[in-house]
């Protein structure tokens, strides 16, 4: 697992709001009560435990889905609630580099404004910046610019990606 988070870092709050069916049977085994709106609320009140690693997983999966397909309010109720937002998957990838990846600029906007990592480059020394790039999303890469991003991060960089794939343009 990705470093960036740790599942006694994450707050019951995130699972307790956001369970699909699957993960509310995973839970429902571990004596969580789910079933209502008021029992879910109590459920997080009365218990603090942490998440299991397995958990922790699946919370992870499911907000880095929600950043893949630009649903930035479902994603920021993760983030709102405890989900740090620098978490990364097993593969290093962060929100904001797979948002950025998939051309979502309205939700690279609001993770940078929680604070996410503009140069937090994944498992494969790849930037979000440089993801961007490759994929020829201008606005996303506007958006990581006027960020801070760093041109030189990762392998390749940005600006390697940019003359790569003949897009220097956008960073000038």
């Amino acid at each position: 697992m990705g470093s960036g988070h740790s599942s006694s870092g994450l707050l019951r709050l995130v699972v307790v709001i956001w369970v699909d069916d699957q993960i509310a049977q995973d839970l429902d085994g571990g004596g969580v009560d789910i079933t209502s709106e008021n029992s879910r609320t109590s459920a997080y009140h009365e218990s603090m435990e942490p998440l299991s690693e397995e958990q922790t997983v699946k919370i992870v999966a499911m907000a880095m889905d929600l950043a893949r397909e630009g649903r930035t309010a479902e994603l920021l109720e993760f983030v709102d609630h405890g989900l740090p937002v620098d978490s990364q998957d097993g593969e290093g990838n962060t929100a904001l580099m797979l948002a950025a990846y998939r051309g979502h600029p309205e939700t690279v906007r609001a993770l940078l404004e929680r604070g996410a990592d503009v140069d937090l480059c994944n498992n494969r020394g790849q930037s979000p910046i440089a993801g961007a790039l490759f994929k020829g999303e201008d606005e996303v890469v506007t958006v990581l610019l006027a960020a801070g991003a760093d041109l030189d991060a990762g392998t390749p960089s940005a600006r390697a990606a940019a003359e790569m794939f003949g897009r220097g343009h956008l960073l000038e």
